[in-house]
């Protein structure tokens, strides 16, 4: 496990428009310090000091063993999954459900780790796409209570020729059909990543994350950490290539 004091982290914040701004890469050791960019570690109140690695319980997975359940500590065990549009959209990752398929780590991890959670294709061109790689919680899916934690952190890069543009994603009681609230429901809270070939790591606290603006019911201000059902990671830029990793999935603390 990595702790948060080895790290570039990009922090996000929530900009006037309500969307998540991208923030800037906190120096590696020795390096300049960047100015306070918006969502940068700088203007969220404390930026990366203000919060803390959890220990081994807030680790939801590193992927080291290779299968696809995460971590079966503090009560959770859920598994990772595929999903794409149905209007055009490919993936070469095995796909859960209707598709079949059982999704599987890949080799090249960050840090020098072994594995990482992987998954790449083309999206469509049709008027709503999208590619996913998500992690649930608990399984069967239910919601999870993190109201302990902060808010999430991960490791992420892009590959060679795939598009850098990703949107998290954390379904909560709110906006998942399951939590039997929502009436227009995936307008999950989260933010916009900006990925680049080098494996960086990304904090996302609970009281910053956002809902895309203009659609969505209910709209509430805040998620609500009591109620989240996993982590999603979704690709939605038109006719893009994408192969997006994921590593060293964890909570934070504060």
């Amino acid at each position: 496990m990595k702790t948060l004091s080895n790290w570039k982290a990009i922090a996000f914040a929530t900009g006037v428009s309500g969307l998540a701004a991208a923030g800037c890469i906190a120096p590696a050791a020795g390096g300049n310090a960047p100015g306070a960019a918006p969502g940068s570690a700088a203007s969220i109140g404390g930026g990366a000091s203000a919060y803390k690695d959890c220990g081994p319980q807030g680790m939801i997975d590193d992927g080291e063993d290779g299968n696809n359940q995460n971590l079966p500590l503090e009560n959770r065990g859920g598994y990772w999954y595929t999903f794409i549009d149905k209007t055009g959209t490919t993936t070469v990752t095995p796909m859960a459900g209707e598709q079949g398929g059982t999704f599987a780590m890949t080799e090249g991890g960050a840090n020098g780790s072994k594995f990482a959670a992987n998954y790449k294709g083309k999206v469509g061109t049709g008027a709503i796409v999208f590619s996913g790689m998500g992690v649930n919680f608990v399984d069967p899916k239910d919601k999870y209570d993190a109201s302990k934690y902060a808010g999430i952190a991960f490791f992420a890069k892009r590959g060679e020729s795939s598009t850098g543009k990703v949107r998290l994603k954390v379904p909560d009681t709110n906006t998942d059909p399951d939590g039997a609230v929502c009436t227009e429901c995936f307008n999950d809270f989260g933010g916009e990543l900006n990925l680049t070939t080098e494996w960086k790591k990304y904090i996302f606290p609970f009281k910053k994350m956002a809902q895309e603006p203009d659609w969505g019911a209910p709209r509430k201000a805040h998620i609500a950490p009591a109620g989240i059902y996993g982590v999603q990671f979704q690709v939605k830029v038109p006719n893009a290539n994408y192969d997006i990793w994921v590593d060293d999935l964890q909570f934070l603390c504060q």
